[in-house]
């Protein structure tokens, strides 16, 4: 399980030390896509292809699944982290999440995500607004 946060900077070549304690988890390989409000997830390989085998089933016939599939898969590449601890991160990646040199690296249970400091400190306020109602939500979650 992936958890915590961390502040790490991407250089001009794009690449970004990731965590260590995320690495074993990680693996060898794994791979990066565009992620959900403009951050890049990436998931170990088993994880991974969980996630594929569960979009596999969406209904072709339906514009949403089709949408989501070919954000999700258009995005993705493999990755290995070099003898230095990085990833280098493609341009089309970097650029969709906003990534040029502040960067935030946090765990999210079986993914980690990699945020620009200026998008997370924008959406980690507005949801700590709302954390009781987002909270209170979940209830219907059973969490």
């Amino acid at each position: 399980m992936f958890m915590g946060e961390f502040q790490h900077n991407i250089d001009t070549k794009g690449r970004i030390i990731v965590p260590s304690k995320f690495r074993e988890d990680l693996g060898e390989t794994f791979v990066l896509t565009r992620g959900l409000d403009q951050c890049l997830f990436a998931y170990p390989m088993n994880e991974w292809k969980l996630l594929e085998e569960k979009l596999k089933k969406l209904p072709l016939t339906k514009k949403d699944a089709r949408a989501f599939t070919r954000f999700f898969f258009s995005g993705a590449v493999e990755c290995e982290v070099d003898k230095q601890g990085r990833i280098n991160i493609p341009p089309p990646l970097r650029k969709y999440a906003s990534l040029e040199k502040e960067c935030v690296v946090i765990g999210v249970s079986n993914r980690i995500e990699f945020w620009s400091h200026e998008q997370w400190e924008t959406y980690f306020e507005a949801s700590e607004e709302s954390f009781s109602e987002i909270a209170e939500n979940m209830l219907n979650f059973d969490i």
